[in-house]
């Protein structure tokens, strides 16, 4: 009998991920399920009170229907069979089903700074992982494998906290080949690109009109096109836009790094698009330090998912 894996998956990002892993693995038998939670959390998510996060129900649908559609097997929750190996875009959250599993955990991309609350979680380890973002990835130390970015990144999760024998510098998919991009049909050349971030979707404070403006004033006549993020409420923030950057474009879907990559300029918060940006030698601004997100910069191997599949793969062949 063939080993069986099991891939959970979240936002496209994550999703797409565990696919192209998957890929990799094909001697073996899968499974793919979206994000999900337990007993109170499940409870919240019916009622549709926790759509800022992987598992609401938002989310989780646009992950089923790319399951869906690219004909991949689907076990919602894990419930239909036992697993040889686990592959978790996230462990902020730790299902109870998969706890007793050998886990691969997978670095999804940039992650959220380190804010009061993050220092309150690794404080008071009471406290769910999840109530700090994703600042505290890896925090959860029930993985046999932690697979991450790049080196930078690796220094930077060893500071937080995390055991260093359990890192994996292997690059992670979707940010591996920055250079792909180049090439695409979207239409638009020469203009300034602003990628927003959905923070007023996971309960953060943002001045959406300064930020808007801000753009404005850097794009100093120039084309602004708003790439939104794929959580936000788009009617809302439409509506801002036109009201305060008035002739520009807004973008509610597409690729977010194909329309960098044809940018002049590129205006970010906190977003992973920053590391497009600088690996395609576009004048970038984001929140983030900008020297940090250098030191951070996921390596460019274009192999990472093969990379990740040998780790996985090292487990499941160790007995």
């Amino acid at each position: 009998m063939r080993k069986r894996i099991f891939f959970i998956c979240g936002s496209m990002n994550q999703t797409t991920q565990m696919h192209q892993v998957s890929e990799h693995l094909r001697e073996y038998e899968h499974s793919f399920s979206p994000y999900y939670v337990h007993g109170f959390d499940e409870f919240l998510r019916k009622l549709g009170l926790i759509e800022f996060t992987i598992s609401g129900n938002k989310l989780a649908g646009r992950c089923l229907k790319y399951l869906q559609d690219h004909g991949l097997p689907i076990d919602y929750q894990g419930r239909n069979r036992s697993y040889d190996l686990v592959v978790t875009c996230s462990d902020v959250y730790l299902q109870k089903n998969i706890r007793d599993n050998r886990i691969v955990l997978v670095q999804e991309g940039i992650t959220d700074p380190e804010s009061m609350m993050f220092h309150l979680v690794k404080r008071l380890r009471f406290l769910p992982l999840w109530f700090a973002g994703n600042s505290t990835t890896g925090l959860s130390d029930a993985y046999r494998a932690f697979c991450v970015a790049s080196d930078g990144y690796r220094d930077l999760f060893i500071r937080k906290g995390v055991n260093p024998e359990k890192i994996v510098v292997t690059g992670i998919p979707n940010f591996d080949d920055y250079g792909r991009y180049s090439g695409n049909d979207f239409p638009h050349r020469h203009y300034v690109l602003v990628c927003t971030s959905a923070m007023r979707e996971t309960l953060q404070g943002e001045d959406r009109k300064a930020f808007i403006r801000k753009a404005v004033e850097l794009a100093g006549g120039r084309q602004l096109i708003f790439k939104l993020h794929p959580s936000e409420k788009v009617e809302r923030a439409t509506r801002e836009i036109r009201r305060y950057a008035p002739g520009a474009m807004v973008f509610a879907t597409g690729s977010a790094e194909e329309m960098i990559a044809n940018c002049d300029v590129l205006i970010t918060r906190f977003s992973s698009t920053a590391f497009v940006g600088i690996a395609l030698g576009k004048e970038t601004y984001s929140d983030f330090d900008m020297d940090e997100l250098r030191r951070l910069m996921p390596v460019q191997n274009g192999s990472a998912a093969f990379n990740i599949a040998n780790v996985c793969r090292r487990f499941l062949e160790e007995d």
